[in-house]
């Protein structure tokens, strides 16, 4: 038997670089609270796996909203074996990530590394730490295929932007696991594949980190998104109807709240006229010259700021295109 050499500079990395993040993953297994309908007994059932990863040190962690929607309860499964039931802390459905947090004790799971996202390149490698079809701890590797995709969450009309599209194999099972850079730093959240099988195709996403670093602190404070607003009332399904009855693209004005960022700067709501037709209020067509073709795009782009930021509105107004100032509001 030929003795094996030793392993090439780049294999010592990827195995330092899980070792080192072993720890930090989770595997969450959900159940359901099921009353039997003849002895009307309440038994605790399977309702699906999933993976996460440790925030910080006061036992939080992060994964998608989709591993816990629906479920009753939670446990999480620590690499070393111990196991803890989890509590909610707060969710984003419409970002697909949810904080939990376990009572852990003196020996804590180290928190990953947190990177950036807004620097990455495609074709740097990526690894991806999870429990693919509950088979505990996986890691696979690839590249970032893409960047700043769009898609949104099942069920949800609102999209995620600037997603991380990546071929490194993510399968159910994944989901909530870490995305890592090659210095181990947390880069994404696995979030989904593109697949008609159901399985890994190569096309999978990532919800990016820079998006997490905005939304996870609103979760563990206020227990949900606070999302920047204009203090504007919009309609997906009003906004598509308007857009073929006048035939003009964008995002419709359909209120201004009183007192509102909207208000102080002068935006427009829908009136009647002598005759008693309907005109039109504004219509936003892009935020800071980024085209808002939708109210999912209108939303998207919104997230990617803080209450307090001033914008620039692009505003069909009369016929003309004005551009309008706007200091955004924290949302409730």
């Amino acid at each position: 038997m030929t003795p094996r050499g030793d392993l090439l500079p780049e294999e010592k990395a990827t195995i330092a670089l899980f070792e080192h993040a072993r720890a930090s993953v989770v595997f969450i297994s959900t159940s359901d609270l099921v009353r039997d309908i003849f002895s009307r007994n309440v038994e605790q059932i399977p309702r699906g796996t999933g993976s996460g990863f440790i925030w910080d040190d006061e036992g939080h962690v992060i994964t998608n909203y989709h591993v816990i929607e629906g479920a009753s309860a939670a446990t999480i499964k620590l690499a070393d074996g111990r196991d803890y039931q989890a509590t909610l802390v707060g969710a984003s459905p419409s970002h697909d990530i949810a904080v939990l947090r376990i009572a852990i004790d003196f020996k804590r799971p180290p928190p990953v590394p947190i990177g950036t996202s807004s620097d990455l390149r495609v074709g740097q490698r990526v690894y991806a730490i999870g429990n693919p079809f509950g088979l505990d701890w996986t890691l696979t590797a690839g590249i970032v295929s893409a960047l700043d995709r769009s898609l949104a969450p099942e069920g949800s009309t609102r999209q995620i932007d600037h997603l991380i599209q990546t071929d490194a194999a993510i399968n159910p099972g994944n989901s909530g696991g870490p995305l890592l850079d090659s210095a181990g730093r947390l880069i994404g959240i696995n979030a989904s594949i593109l697949s008609p099988s159901g399985a890994s195709a190569g096309i999978g996403f990532a919800i990016p980190v820079d998006t997490v670093m905005r939304v996870v602190p609103q979760l563990i404070r206020y227990g949900k998104y606070r999302r920047p607003t204009l203090g504007i009332e919009i309609d997906e399904g009003l906004n598509e109807r308007l857009e073929e009855a006048f035939g003009q693209n964008g995002v419709y004005v359909l209120r201004v709240g009183r007192g509102s960022a909207a208000a102080k700067a002068g935006l427009r709501a829908p009136r009647q006229d002598l005759q008693g037709r309907l005109v039109p209020g504004d219509i936003v067509s892009a935020i800071d010259g980024k085209a808002v073709d939708s109210v999912a795009r209108f939303l998207a782009r919104l997230d990617d700021y803080h209450g307090g930021d001033t914008v620039t509105l692009d505003i069909l107004r009369d016929g003309k295109v004005i551009r309008v100032p706007v200091t955004l509001e924290t949302g409730d």
